[in-house]
């Protein structure tokens, strides 16, 4: 009878960022504290996905042009794949994992409502992008949309506009709550 060789372990998934203060670059990520020991000039968009293994924010193109990697920055949508981890230091950063609380975001029930997604890649960017526009412009108009300069290779770019106009509603709505 011959020997059956063991099956090599599959290999496990290195654990999430920890969480400690003897670590060098304060990193405030959805609300979450973390400390970054590797080097400072890593794209955020490869410590957001690689070590906390935040997946939603995208890798589009890397030269910043798409905005598939938009994250907010103190509020402003930024291109995290031209975005080293230490121009985040002490900052706060929301992708999209951390854009909703108890209920969804009003630009993500827009979203489902508008039926915006197609392949759904550019999505995560694009409301990233749009609640900064919200942010500094709470009633855009097609002018306004039209400056976001995210990319949709499937070209739902009227469902995408609508899906912002109704998120300005949703959001106008449960401010008189």
């Amino acid at each position: 009878m011959q020997d059956v060789p063991a099956r090599a372990a599959k290999p496990t998934a290195k654990p999430i960022a920890p969480v400690s203060a003897d670590k060098s670059l304060p990193l405030r990520i959805n609300g979450k504290a973390y400390f970054f020991d590797g080097d400072g000039d890593i794209p955020l968009l490869w410590y957001l996905r690689d070590v906390l293994r935040l997946t939603g924010t995208k890798f589009g193109c890397g030269i910043g042009v798409c905005g598939a990697c938009t994250v907010l920055i103190d509020g402003k949508g930024q291109r995290a794949c031209l975005t080293p981890a230490k121009a985040a230091a002490n900052r706060d950063v929301t992708t999209i994992e951390g854009l909703a609380g108890a209920e969804l975001h009003p630009l993500q029930q827009a979203w489902i409502e508008e039926d915006v997604a197609q392949c759904g890649y550019c999505q995560a960017g694009q409301i990233m992008a749009a609640a900064d526009l919200l942010k500094r412009n709470p009633n855009p108009n097609d002018d306004d949309i039209g400056k976001i300069s995210n990319l949709c290779r499937c070209g739902t770019y009227p469902r995408i506009r609508r899906a912002i106009k109704r998120a300005a509603e949703i959001a106008r709505a449960n401010a008189k709550k």
